[in-house]
């Protein structure tokens, strides 16, 4: 019963999030927003509240390492979307089609979280103010900013959206839709989280990988619909955009387990997860900036090879 419910959820959020990506593209084409800011703030955060509820729940029965766990495995889960997706894609050369300068901050953004994320966990006793990490506070601060930053730069827009719905009817079907994942993401988190309980495996692998998975599959979505329209911005923009809206995410869970700074209470192998995003990070950022246009498609596409198999590398040596 837990796999059916788990299978049908999933299927609703696949469902939803194809609807989620066709709305916004619309906004993106009828309105002043570019498709990346589209696939940075709006999708984005739609799309990563399958992980808030995860990680909400992981705090609510008392465990934080599902709830890092999460966070960061979708994060790295998501970077290897992209490189699947470049990979099985490589004759459209995704990233050599994209506005880099409207791309290339949140990559240096996230990476930089991730970089504060890992000096937190290697430090025991991190400072904290009122039972929340000090550098929790500071990604706030960051975010903020970048928010600005990136939200200035209106990138390239397309010309005519696929779909002919008005601007308003757009929003309010991006709004549905986004409700829809929430229900059927927050479903597919719990019924995940069961499963992975069923199985007995170790919690920071479970939350690292198996259910921060399950919780990315409407940014898979996303990103193939996205490369279907030819909005290669939204894609991106969605992926990288995620990854920065999903820390905030962790600090709203720091800010509600309140024994203390989230991160003091979690193991050391969310630090391997965090290394892992940072490399596969660095190669997405050296991807965007490649000034070389590419001709033979599986020297273009070397880079997101790499990316995959440290991946499966990587869960390898965590499972």
């Amino acid at each position: 019963m837990i796999i059916l419910i788990f299978l049908l959820a999933a299927a609703v959020v696949v469902g939803a999030a194809i609807y989620l990506n066709q709305f916004g593209d619309v906004i993106s084409k009828k309105s002043s927003l570019s498709g990346a800011v589209v696939g940075t703030f709006l999708i984005a955060g739609a799309t990563s509240l399958p992980e808030l509820t995860t990680s909400l729940t992981a705090v609510y029965i008392d465990n934080p390492d599902i709830a890092v766990g999460n966070m960061l495995g979708s994060n790295v889960f998501n970077l290897l979307i992209l490189a699947v997706v470049d990979l099985i894609y490589r004759k459209r050369r995704l990233f050599q089609k994209i506005n880099t300068k409207a791309n290339v901050p949140s990559a240096l953004i996230g990476l930089l979280f991730l970089i504060i994320l890992i000096v937190s966990l290697l430090i025991p006793g991190t400072i904290s103010l009122f039972g929340v990490g000090i550098e929790m506070i500071v990604i706030v601060l960051l975010y903020v900013l970048s928010m600005k930053y990136i939200s200035s730069d209106d990138g390239e827009q397309e010309e005519v959206p696929t779909k002919d719905y008005s601007l308003r009817t757009a929003v309010i079907g991006f709004i549905v839709a986004a409700l829809i994942v929430f229900v059927s993401g927050s479903i597919l988190s719990i019924s995940g989280d069961r499963l992975a309980e069923a199985t007995g495996m170790n919690a920071s692998f479970v939350g690292s990988f198996l259910i921060a998975a399950s919780t990315s599959l409407p940014e898979l979505v996303t990103v193939l619909a996205a490369f279907k329209l030819a909005n290669y911005n939204m894609a991106i923009g969605s992926i990288l955009g995620s990854n920065l809206f999903n820390i905030q995410l962790l600090v709203l869970t720091d800010v509600l387990y309140r024994d203390g700074p989230i991160l003091s209470a979690v193991g050391y192998s969310h630090i391997y997860t965090a290394i892992l995003g940072v490399v596969m990070t660095l190669v997405i950022v050296y991807l965007l900036l490649r000034p070389s246009v590419i001709r033979n498609q599986w020297r273009y596409a070397a880079p997101s090879l790499v990316m995959a198999l440290l991946y499966i590398v990587a869960s390898y040596i965590m499972f």
